[in-house]
């Protein structure tokens, strides 16, 4: 069957503002594009998205509909900027409302995101990237996605220089070939869950 893909790129800036943490998710969603993938991306910072650790935190949370493309979607990638050496506080509430995924359990007893991949894709001015990676790797893998080998692209300018990734004339090629590995590695994974789910636990 076809994959579906949706990028959710966490920066700070709402729409239209320029965003280097679009523009790398952009390049991720144009290499899953060429494997076959239908690919959507959202920016968080668009929706109204309540704090809180459930799935629907009542009028005006628009959460809800964006959990349904997160699991209607075979494959999530989750963008971020780099602030303070940590993920950006949007990512994080995303994050807090996927922490409802511990206890909506299906008949098997899997979390509702088993089956599905998840990947990173993070942006900054100082180091850190492994950090923040880390950060997503662990909070996915917790809610229940499957992360493949080489789970991330980024990209983190020269300490104390003010140049993102968006002003760059070219993409540096270690992160191209980083964007294309994660791109392949996750359409690999989700077409294997995909022919052979995850067992039930109960």
């Amino acid at each position: 069957m076809p994959l579906t893909a949706l990028g959710i790129n966490c920066t700070l800036k709402p729409s239209p503002a320029a965003s280097s943490c679009e523009k790398l998710l952009g390049q991720v969603a144009e290499e899953l594009r060429r494997l076959g993938v239908t690919c959507d991306l959202v920016r968080a910072v668009d929706h109204a998205i309540a704090p809180g650790v459930t799935s629907d935190e009542g009028p005006g949370d628009e959460w809800p509909a964006l959990r349904r493309r997160v699991l209607a979607a075979d494959i999530l990638i989750l963008g971020t900027p780099i602030w303070l050496g940590h993920p950006s506080s949007v990512c994080q509430r995303v994050l807090e409302r996927m922490d409802a995924f511990l206890g909506e359990l299906d008949d098997g007893g899997r979390m509702a995101p088993y089956g599905r991949v998840a990947g990173v894709a993070v942006v900054g001015n100082e180091d850190g990237a492994h950090h923040v990676s880390a950060e997503l790797f662990q909070a996915l893998n917790d809610v229940g996605f499957t992360l493949p080998a080489s789970a991330v692209t980024y990209w983190v300018g020269e300490a104390m220089h003010k140049t993102d990734f968006q002003d760059l004339p070219a993409t540096p090629k270690k992160t191209a070939q980083a964007t294309r590995e994660l791109a392949l590695n996750c359409v690999h994974l989700a077409r294997l869950l995909q022919a052979s789910p995850y067992p039930p636990r109960e």
